[in-house]
């Protein structure tokens, strides 16, 4: 019997660590928060978070069309950074373009860093 109950514990839990995904600290961190999007910052292995709602666009410049918005406060999933066109709003200008789930959006709208606060080498 003992035997039997460890082998099914431990494919109990092989199948949750599978249901987890690419989870990362930040994504973990991000996804905590009640009904903030955490599945789509599971998608991805960076969590940006826009300080107003913004626009989200196909590509990264305002001549793309627009696919969406995030809300303030609201994290988001992100894969990588690149330059596009340069947004200059609230005293900043940045050429930096951040790629969501949903598309891509200026980091001059995100906390952090000039890169949304995804590292510097992590580039599309």
């Amino acid at each position: 019997m003992p035997t039997r109950t460890f082998a099914r514990a431990a494919l109990v839990g092989a199948g949750a660590l599978a249901l987890l995904g690419p989870l990362t600290a930040a994504t973990a961190v991000a996804a905590s928060g009640a009904d903030q999007g955490g599945a789509r910052i599971m998608a991805a292995p960076y969590a940006v978070v826009p300080y107003e709602t913004v626009n989200v666009r196909s590509g990264p410049a305002r001549s793309f069309d627009k696919v969406g918005s995030v809300a303030a406060n609201q994290p988001r999933g992100a894969y990588c950074w690149v330059h596009g066109e340069t947004i200059r709003d609230h005293g900043y200008t940045n050429d930096v373009w951040v790629k969501l789930v949903e598309g891509y959006v200026s980091a001059v709208y995100l906390k952090g860093n000039k890169y949304g606060d995804l590292p510097a080498s992590a580039t599309c």
